[in-house]
């Protein structure tokens, strides 16, 4: 009724890859099934921890352990099963990126946590012109209201965007791709998370092991959604 007959059958012949199911990519992932995106791609390399239960749709308490990408699959195609899903268990690189993110796609979400694959994908993606919206840090924040889609050159007080724009910038890329980001300076924990295991999502053994950011349920699903929102108009001409 919203989007028109044209608009879904567009929505129906895309084909969209979510990178990182994460609190981010769990949301964009299941609100691109739901729109009825026809064919999805959603990579990750984790499996489901105790720690993302507070955050990331795919996690319950009984697939802890299990890959995020096992978990995915079973949730989308219980919403649609008629969902062309192509579930890759796989860490993004530099040596992944080209089965990865195929020239095929319509449409790319960025929602990995770790710099060094994020700057990889928006720079794989640019180079080969593949449209991509990348997240930018959703931890710390507690504003629903200050989350925004903007070109990455209008960032503001995100510690991450500034890093990301830098990193590009170095290897020459100066496109202003858009991202989903927060005008709201991220807030320090107030508590230590003390010697508890450390994150590593995002990392599978390749990327530095880091300490987990304090995170409501609510800022990392709303960048999902918001990011979802951005890819189904675009696709959909609404």
């Amino acid at each position: 009724m919203l989007l028109g007959s044209e608009g879904v059958e567009r929505l129906r012949r895309a084909f969209v890859a979510v990178i990182g199911l994460g609190g981010v990519g769990s949301y964009a992932a299941e609100a691109l099934a739901r729109a009825g995106v026809g064919r999805l791609r959603i990579v990750d390399c984790d499996v489901a921890k105790a720690t993302d239960l507070n955050r990331q749709l795919f996690a319950v308490r009984a697939g802890v352990g299990r890959p995020k990408v096992e978990l995915a699959r079973e949730r989308l195609l219980s919403v649609d099963p008629d969902l062309t899903l192509d579930a890759r268990n796989a860490f993004f690189h530099a040596d992944t990126a080209p089965a990865l993110v195929t020239p095929d796609l319509d449409f790319v979400i960025d929602a990995i946590d770790g710099l060094a694959p994020k700057v990889e994908l928006i720079r794989h993606c640019v180079a080969r012109k593949i449209p991509v919206l990348s997240a930018m840090g959703a931890g710390g924040r507690t504003d629903p209201a200050a989350v925004r889609i903007d070109g990455i050159n209008a960032t503001t007080v995100c510690p991450l965007a500034r890093l990301v724009r830098r990193k590009l910038r170095g290897l020459g890329v100066t496109e202003d791709i858009p991202v989903v980001f927060s005008t709201e300076p991220p807030r320090a924990a107030r508590e230590a998370a003390g010697e508890g295991p450390v994150e590593t999502e995002g990392a599978c053994l390749r990327g530095r092991p880091r300490r987990a950011q304090p995170s409501l349920p609510t800022i990392p699903g709303i960048f999902g959604l918001v990011a979802a929102n951005y890819v189904i108009l675009r696709i959909a001409g609404g």
